[in-house]
């Protein structure tokens, strides 16, 4: 389970130069970018927009100058976005749950035979790995880069980071989708993706108008080193606020940085009662550790049947937030929260 969507990221590789020249070789004995710009034959659409693009992003712009083809995924959830715009990256990076490529059971019908390589972000970004699958476009919108690490990425491929003004690995979900569908060429498309998602919630929401102004918590689905980690209202939240919900106040109080969840701790956990309560548990097993820590059983939430206890899958739909985990999080989640405004939710991550 992710503790925190805002993990910092260990020490970074120590020599720039020794990167940027470790990177140039691997591209000069590959054949440098005649090669990078290879015919992807798992795409399965073609580009709308004109080329050259330009997208802006935390650290400047950055100028694609043709469809880009080998396109390496560095951050935690941008392979979603790719992959409904019809565009397999050829490499992915493991956030959590070792799914295969990296790509969770709602996408993995659209990787079209491509076998992504897995990148591992656990020391850092593996820079002459990526310099060796000879890239054509590093994509990195939520992956908690750095200027450094831009400048890295940069001399390999052009590189799109974060939205401007993005808070860590909390980058706002239509922005990044934004800027992935400009790179690829594919703006209208991108904005259909939003569009479509916008239209799901409102329809939701209008189906279940008993969700207008009921108070809501989402939090982590156990305690991790003596807290437990909730969202505050805009850190991840949408997925509830589109729906009708208005997020339990008081939580940012809690908070220790800008852009991470509160820390709850035991003895606190009647903040974050509420008329319903979003716990994203991954197994019947983790029940028992969340239900005995602190006060937890009390909650009236808990003991009056409105507290939703989510599996796995539907776990990391909500914390991958994109267009289309978001398809998955709103055809398995309202279900769960009809029974939970009604009291009649079950201790059970089956639902």
């Amino acid at each position: 389970m992710p503790v925190s969507l805002h993990r910092s990221r260990p020490a970074r590789l120590a020599a720039l130069g020794t990167v940027l020249a470790a990177a140039a070789a691997l591209l000069a004995g590959c054949g440098g970018t005649a090669t990078a710009g290879a015919e992807n034959t798992t795409y399965s659409t073609e580009p709308s927009d004109a080329f050259p693009v330009t997208v802006t992003h935390q650290f400047g712009e950055t100028t694609v100058t043709a469809e880009p083809q080998r396109v390496v995924v560095v951050g935690l959830t941008e392979q979603d976005i790719l992959l409904e715009l019809g565009t397999p990256p050829i490499a992915t990076t493991e956030w959590y749950g070792e799914q295969p490529y990296a790509v969770w059971p709602w996408a993995t019908d659209l990787l079209n035979g491509a076998e992504p390589t897995v990148l591992s972000a656990t020391d850092g970004f593996e820079f002459e790995k990526i310099a060796s699958l000879e890239p054509d476009l590093i994509v990195g919108t939520n992956a908690n880069m750095t200027a450094d690490d831009y400048t890295k990425l940069s001399a390999i491929a052009p590189t799109i980071a974060s939205v401007p003004g993005a808070e860590r690995y909390f980058s706002d979900w239509k922005g990044q989708t934004r800027q992935i569908a400009q790179a690829m060429g594919r703006s209208a498309e991108g904005e259909k993706l939003i569009t479509g998602i916008e239209e799901q919630y409102a329809a939701a929401a209008a189906a279940h108008p008993e969700f207008a102004g009921k108070t809501a918590s989402f939090s982590q689905g156990g305690p991790w080193e003596g807290s437990i980690y909730v969202y505050p209202d805009g850190l991840n939240t949408d997925f509830l606020t589109d729906l009708g919900f208005v997020i339990t106040p008081g939580l940012d109080e809690y908070v220790q940085q800008k852009g991470a969840q509160a820390l709850i701790s035991g003895e606190n956990m009647s903040l974050i009662d509420a008329d319903v309560i979003v716990f994203a548990t991954e197994s019947a097993e983790s029940l028992p550790d969340l239900l005995d820590f602190g006060t937890t059983r009390s909650l009236s939430a808990v003991t009056g049947g409105r507290a939703v206890y989510t599996d796995a899958e539907l776990a990391g739909a909500i914390y991958f937030l994109t267009p289309l985990s978001q398809k998955y999080v709103i055809e398995h989640l309202v279900p769960r929260l009809e029974k939970a405004v009604a009291g009649t939710s079950p201790q059970s991550v089956e639902g």
